[in-house]
């Protein structure tokens, strides 16, 4: 007796880590074409094993939970997106690097348009998705109506409403990844790359060793966010100001407020400096990054805060980075290398005001050819009491600073608060 799976039966399991051996075979993918045809769609779709071209699934971390909804009943396996009203409320791009190999490795810049690039092979059956989706809203933060109220923001009715609302345009990006470009950037080759992630992911994508035929790879992590404030068009015209920061995920101090950490007030920092540039005639742009912890997790985040505060001599400056070695194995897991993609998608290649204290940010921005003007350190006041800790370690770390550098032992007598304080 065949069983029903969402009014369709269900079917043998299809094995998709070889090739079939008959039939079409699935549209090449050529990276860094400038025409959107010629490069190839990205079909990530389980619905036709035929017609797909990468390895893994659309949706980032949420494909697991479509997995869920599939076999409980509450989702149809075969849906197709509906994409009618769904265009970009703002169109970005092209921009050259969307055409250039190297500069974008880890999106697909056509991402957004797949609607519009894509739409005779949609109306022929293939389950092409957007993987970036451009929208407009207005957001409000308590800390920058606090900033109108002591006359550092300005209310002008057009960038910022009377009620503190700012008005911006959002993009969210789901990770693509073109594996030569991604071995190319760490410096490995594609074979080491492709074993690591088949190996460390418990085999979870075996077409990572079997299917060298396919060269991009849907990862299950995290995407990314754009805010722009001010006209996007601004961003590529180079008689424009741009402030940007790039901000990486910190749920306990970005949402909760946690004060071991100043990522909420240097997250609120850069959207004030935004702020301010694009009600001057320019723009700004915040890069919010799901990398939570540094990409080590939020559970390692959670139980390095609990040997910091528990070693002998408390939580110390000096040893912010060994409680994370000791746990992780490593200081750091974000590869932001990767990172400037996102700005390349945007048509970035000169940055006036970059807001960040990061030496590896800016490495990787400037080394990825866009030029930096300036650089914003968080004020003084704006830093936690208990982040005292984690800033002093970072600026003797290489963080970017204009002023002072404390010595090993001065940094040892910068302290945190214990557990039960």
């Amino acid at each position: 007796m065949k069983s029903e799976i969402n009014g369709s039966k269900s079917k043998h399991i299809v094995l998709t880590s070889h090739p079939a051996r008959f039939g079409p075979k699935p549209i090449s993918v050529h990276w860094g074409e400038a025409d959107p045809l010629k490069r190839g769609p990205i079909i990530g779709t389980i619905s036709n094993a035929a017609h797909r071209n990468v390895i893994g699934t659309h949706s980032g971390s949420y494909g697991v939970y479509r997995a869920l909804a599939i076999a409980s009943g509450k989702l149809q396996s075969n849906h197709r997106a509906d994409l009618t009203n769904t265009s970009p409320a703002v169109h970005i791009g092209p921009h050259p690097s969307w055409a250039d190999p190297d500069k974008i490795v880890s999106l697909d810049p056509f991402g957004a348009l797949v609607g519009e690039v894509y739409l005779s092979l949609y109306e022929q059956g293939y389950d092409i998705r957007p993987t970036i989706a451009i929208t407009k809203a207005h957001i409000n933060m308590p800390e920058l109506v606090e900033a109108i109220a002591k006359g550092r923001l300005e209310a002008d009715g057009e960038i910022m409403k009377i009620n503190g609302d700012l008005v911006v345009t959002k993009a969210a990006i789901e990770p693509v990844w073109y594996l030569p470009g991604m071995a190319k950037r760490l410096g490995v080759t594609e074979s080491d790359l492709r074993r690591a992630l088949f190996e460390q992911t418990g085999g979870m994508f075996p077409e990572l060793v079997t299917r060298s035929d396919l060269k991009i790879f849907l990862p299950p992590i995290g995407g990314s966010t754009v805010y722009i404030f001010g006209d996007p068009a601004a961003i590529t015209d180079p008689a424009k100001a741009l402030t940007v920061r790039v901000h990486d995920e910190c749920n306990g101090s970005d949402v909760f407020g946690s004060d071991i950490c100043t990522c909420r007030p240097y997250l609120v920092h850069g959207i004030e400096e935004c702020v301010k540039t694009a009600q001057e005639g320019g723009v700004g742009v915040i890069v919010y990054l799901r990398k939570e912890g540094r990409a080590l997790g939020e559970v390692t985040k959670f139980l390095v805060y609990n040997a910091r505060k528990r070693q002998e001599g408390g939580d110390r400056a000096d040893a912010y980075f060994t409680r994370t070695e000791c746990v992780a194995g490593v200081q750091d897991m974000r590869f932001q290398e990767f990172m400037p993609d996102i700005l390349h998608w945007l048509g970035i290649t000169r940055i006036d005001r970059l807001v960040s204290m990061s030496n590896m940010k800016y490495d990787a921005i400037t080394n990825s050819g866009i030029e930096v003007v300036e650089r914003i350190a968080i004020p003084e006041d704006l830093i936690p009491l208990d982040a005292k800790v984690e800033i002093e370690a970072k600026k003797a770390a290489g963080y970017y600073t204009e002023g002072a550098i404390l010595t090993e032992i001065a940094l040892a007598g910068v302290k945190g608060r214990g557990l039960t304080d």
